[in-house]
């Protein structure tokens, strides 16, 4: 598999880059805490969740279309589909548009695996298949109309209270994508804007973001946005998702200057993806659990 996807950026002239493990920042998402080791002098450091900071700021500096494999790192993802370490292919294309970004995502996964079928797919607008699987709008459905779609029980909705997103994501995940088809990919795009996380807000339409997720069934494979070039706009969000990080007790983290930084320069119009490769495998060997598909895998009662 790490053959077939090196051949397919070498056939399209995309350069393979090396990105630090460790960092001085931690991504800012609200939902993904890194892994934090304080040095013997005390300075505190985090295993990269992503390449993507450091790949933008390649992409500042001027660099061509880049990809890196890589093994990053969460901390709380231990699971059937989750594993505090796993590999990441992400890569960055100039001037890719989402339906281009989208596409060429599929035609990867497709040659990861060796099965040109899957070039055929579903596709979604984010909107739309709430609106088929979930019989709601996204976009207007107030916090308690979605707990009430999901039956929640009174613990489960003090824990999420008002926060859509939250609501919206676990929709995603038990009302809609076991929906889709369990031998294609299907594409799903167009986010809520309050999700668009690095991707800039859709030009015609601001209620939407240009973020698209691929799933196999239920199963998410890849995450991409045509990415925010607004330095501005990039450290109100960041500003945001650290205050709640705070109201919902997550791991406090510094904002991460060198990205801002690198954005102010002047990053280039241009999409990025990344793909989980252990997802990949899972389809390629028909196996349901991650840990099936990893030599050393981390369990969940783990000492």
């Amino acid at each position: 598999m790490l053959e077939r996807a090196r051949a397919f950026f070498d056939r399209r002239e995309v350069l393979e880059v090396d990105t630090p493990a460790l960092s001085r920042y931690a991504g800012s998402d609200p939902q993904i805490d890194g892994h934090r080791i304080i040095s013997s002098g005390g300075q505190t450091l985090y295993l990269q969740t992503s390449p993507e900071s450091h790949m933008k700021r390649l992409l500042a500096d001027g660099y061509p279309d880049i990809y890196s494999i890589c093994r990053v790192f969460r901390d709380g993802e231990i699971g059937r589909l989750h594993q505090p370490e796993f590999s990441m292919v992400e890569w960055y294309r100039h001037d890719f548009g989402l339906y281009a970004m989208a596409a060429e995502t599929v035609a990867f996964i497709a040659n990861s695996l060796g099965e040109p079928a899957l070039r055929d797919v579903d596709t979604f607008d984010y909107v739309a298949a709430f609106e088929e699987f979930a019989a709601m709008n996204p976009l207007t459905a107030t916090a308690e109309v979605m707990a009430d779609a999901v039956d929640a029980d009174a613990g489960l909705r003090q824990s999420l209270g008002d926060d859509r997103d939250a609501w919206l994501d676990l929709l995603l995940s038990t009302c809609v994508a076991p929906h889709f088809s369990s031998d294609r990919l299907t594409v799903l795009r167009h986010f809520p804007a309050s999700q668009a996380a690095l991707a800039r807000v859709c030009p015609d339409d601001d209620s939407v973001a240009d973020r698209f997720e691929v799933f196999f069934g239920p199963i998410e494979l890849a995450n991409g946005f045509v990415e925010l070039t607004d330095a501005a706009e990039q450290r109100r969000r960041m500003e945001a998702d650290l205050e709640k990080r705070r109201a919902t007790g997550r791991q406090q983290i510094a904002m991460d200057k060198a990205l801002l930084a690198a954005l102010e320069s002047g990053l280039p119009s241009s999409a990025g993806v990344a793909v989980g490769l252990e997802r990949l495998l899972m389809i390629a060997a028909n196996k349901n659990d991650i840990r099936d598909v990893v030599t050393f895998a981390f369990d969940d009662n783990d000492d």
